[in-house]
């Protein structure tokens, strides 16, 4: 009986890591991929870990805040600050997703940082 436990919790850990990993599909090509992965994964892996719902709204709602970011740099990229800013976003992002996948991994609830709450 414990290893079914110990197998379910090690399920729901990966489910958890994949909220946060899926984001990364939009470094592959898929546009709008660090919106569409990370909803993609909750959905489906809501419905046999309910517990995933954290991972998936805290990745969610921080992808959408990211790429808002991200525009708002892009627009100012006509007054030269944006070549600044926009890369330091894409790498605040990228460290953001890598440790909400630690601590995922390690059945931890992890809140991103500077992320506007859309999805509740």
């Amino acid at each position: 009986m414990g290893n079914s436990t110990d197998e379910r919790a090690e399920k729901l850990r990966m489910w958890a890591m994949g909220c946060h990993l899926a984001s990364l599909a939009c470094y592959v090509g898929i546009p709008f991929g660090n919106i569409i992965g990370p909803l993609i994964v909750w959905l489906v892996g809501r419905e046999q870990y309910p517990e995933i719902e954290h991972h998936g709204k805290e990745s969610l709602n921080f992808q959408i805040s990211l790429t808002i970011y991200s525009l708002i740099a892009g627009l100012l990229c006509f007054v030269f600050i944006g070549f600044i800013l926009l890369p330091i976003i894409l790498i605040f992002g990228i460290i953001q997703v890598v440790l909400a996948s630690i601590e995922a991994s390690k059945g931890n609830p992890y809140t991103y940082p500077h992320s506007i709450r859309f999805v509740r």
